[in-house]
């Protein structure tokens, strides 16, 4: 069997298989073949001969970096979607991604109903993430919260926008608690801001000291890890402290936090 293109270019059966097993897409065996690769008739052509050839494509990729034969083989061996997206070659862990593998995973009628988000169990211990100063941050009201509910203290974060971060409830009523943290160390000691910044287009206004009618406790976490509580009437009126000259108001260390367990794979 043999087809002749609308270029002139004639190609065999044993052209074909040899395009088919040598060319990763069907533009691929198009070129291959000296057709024009953009035809889609000529795409139609080649895809109707591969067909009645029982030619096997599953090796093509197209504008994809892994075909169809190597996800049939991921699918049938990968415990969790991170197993298959890796043995397929994909290193994003997108939405998009997965959304895509499983279009093409439908199409060829393939089940991966059993792939959970949790990697496979081999008996190992499973590496634990590194702590970071760079997470201080976000890390530090749940921290906050966390040290006035071990003394007994009820504590509740706000779920509206407040100029307070904590609500703690003590034995002398509640208190209303700004929690602020410091990565920045000069040469005579942790820096804190302690001062808010009205909102302004562009975030430019000047900072600006709390109203001490309005914040009860400072809780601070310095670089070191170092818990602060401060009464706000002590710092009344300033936007930026160093807090080695409050050191009579450290209250505890959250400094095994940074450290890794000795048991931590």
């Amino acid at each position: 069997m043999g087809e002749c293109s609308r270029n002139a270019s004639c190609w065999s059966d044993a052209d074909l298989e040899n395009a088919v097993a040598a060319s990763r897409s069907w533009r691929g065996v198009l070129r291959k073949l000296g057709l024009c690769a953009t035809s889609a008739g000529s795409i139609r052509v080649v895809k109707r001969h591969v067909a009645l050839l029982g030619l096997d494509t599953s090796h093509f990729t197209g504008q994809r970096t892994w075909s169809d034969a190597a996800l049939i083989r991921a699918a049938a061996e990968a415990y969790s979607w991170n197993e298959l997206l890796d043995a397929i070659g994909i290193k994003s862990r997108s939405g998009d991604e997965r959304i895509r593998v499983r279009a093409h995973a439908v199409r060829l009628g393939l089940d991966l109903s059993h792939l959970g988000d949790r990697p496979r169990d081999t008996g190992s211990s499973q590496p634990v993430p590194t702590p970071e100063l760079r997470n201080l941050r976000e890390a530090a009201t749940p921290l906050a919260a966390c040290w006035f509910s071990l003394r007994g203290f009820g504590a509740a974060i706000p779920i509206e926008p407040t100029i307070y971060d904590l609500l703690v409830s003590t034995p002398e009523g509640i208190k209303r608690v700004q929690v602020k943290t410091t990565t920045y160390k000069s040469k005579v000691g942790w820096q804190a801001g302690v001062g808010r910044r009205p909102y302004s287009a562009g975030n430019r206004e000047p900072l600006r000291p709390y109203d001490p009618e309005l914040i009860d406790w400072f809780f601070i976490v310095d670089g070191d890890l170092n818990i602060y509580l401060i009464p706000s009437r002590v710092i009344g009126g300033r936007v930026g402290i160093l807090l080695r000259t409050y050191s009579e108001y450290i209250v505890g260390s959250a400094a095994g936090l940074m450290t890794p367990s000795p048991h931590a794979a």
